[in-house]
């Protein structure tokens, strides 16, 4: 399972989970916003970056990495870009950096080389694996042990820490956005299973699914215009069977057109104005079980060339 987007996600939902994990002060909310960076000239790209507001000077700006798989590299080309950062950028504030693994069978550690940094007070590892088993008490570490949780207890792990979140009402998770997000964990972690049966196992029904922010602001309008056509569609044919078809049709029609409006509209928040209309051509071109394949991959997309790359290796070839 590709675990680096949705820790990408759940730390720009939640940037003092960082602070948490490492042991560090936790900040007041909204005191930092979590990025990616593309250090100019190089190609150094940093995954993730915690940026204090400007009226925080004393505040750190903190370098957090996800390492999901042993590389004896690592280390070299963490500390590489995190004194390049610096070194271009001069910030205002001090520096923290923390690095994350699964389990501590992931870390490759070069001694000879980088040994004394990681001695160096600015510097926390992360082992997730000692997190497993500690009570939950907010609803960032309960999404933490349910990414790196065996796949069959997600279940179970989901289910219990829906119910505390309903019982404990966590002011920094409201339930509705919390089911959002324990929902996309397990479409990562148990994909054999649908959507539709992920929802019935948890016990989500869609009056729970329709009150969160994401599905009103991309669902809805998606849907809205997709029954629209097919209704549309549907009603032109005169007879029985003619109206049949003609709303079949139509519906196919309008599942397209919102897989289209979907995918879009997650693109467009993903990449804002990077995302050039010749890509919104190629994805229009784009088949209904395409465009379903494009919106569970465009999770994993960095950059626009990301969305390049999968749209010529899945696109069909113009006639």
């Amino acid at each position: 399972m590709k675990t680096d987007s949705l820790f990408y996600r759940l730390f720009q939902r939640a940037p003092a989970l960082v602070f948490e994990l490492a042991g560090l002060a936790t900040p007041t909310a909204g005191a930092y916003q979590f990025r990616a960076e593309e250090i100019k000239q190089t190609a150094f790209r940093l995954d993730g970056l915690l940026v204090p507001s400007a009226d925080q000077p004393e505040a750190p700006v903190v370098f957090v990495e996800v390492q999901a798989r042993p590389d004896p590299e690592f280390y070299g080309r963490f500390f590489a870009e995190l004194l390049l950062y610096l070194y271009r950028n001069r910030p205002p504030h001090p520096w923290r950096a923390v690095v994350i693994y699964p389990t501590r069978a992931e870390e490759r550690l070069n001694g000879r080389h980088y040994g004394s940094l990681m001695d160096l007070p600015e510097v926390r590892r992360v082992y997730l694996e000692d997190f497993r088993d500690r009570p939950v008490t907010g609803a960032g570490v309960g999404l933490i042990q349910l990414i790196v949780g065996e796949p069959e207890d997600s279940l179970a792990r989901a289910t219990r820490l829906l119910e505390q979140a309903r019982t404990a009402s966590w002011s920094d998770w409201p339930p509705e956005q919390l089911a959002d997000f324990v929902e996309t964990i397990l479409v990562y972690k148990l994909p054999k299973l649908s959507r539709e049966e992920i929802q019935t196992m948890l016990g989500l029904i869609d009056t729970d699914l329709k009150q969160t922010r994401f599905y009103q602001e991309v669902f809805a309008e998606g849907r809205q215009e997709g029954r629209q056509e097919g209704r549309q569609e549907g009603r032109q044919e005169g007879r029985q069977e003619g109206r049949q078809e003609g709303r079949q049709e139509g519906r196919q029609e309008g599942r397209q057109e919102e897989g289209v409006q979907l995918a879009l509209r997650l693109l467009r928040r993903r990449f804002g104005a990077s995302l050039a209309s010749a890509h919104e051509q190629r994805i229009r071109r784009l088949s209904l079980e395409q465009t379903e394949a494009l919106m569970e991959a465009l999770l994993d997309f960095r950059t626009p060339a990301d969305l390049t790359a999968w749209l010529v290796a899945h696109e069909m070839p113009s006639a």
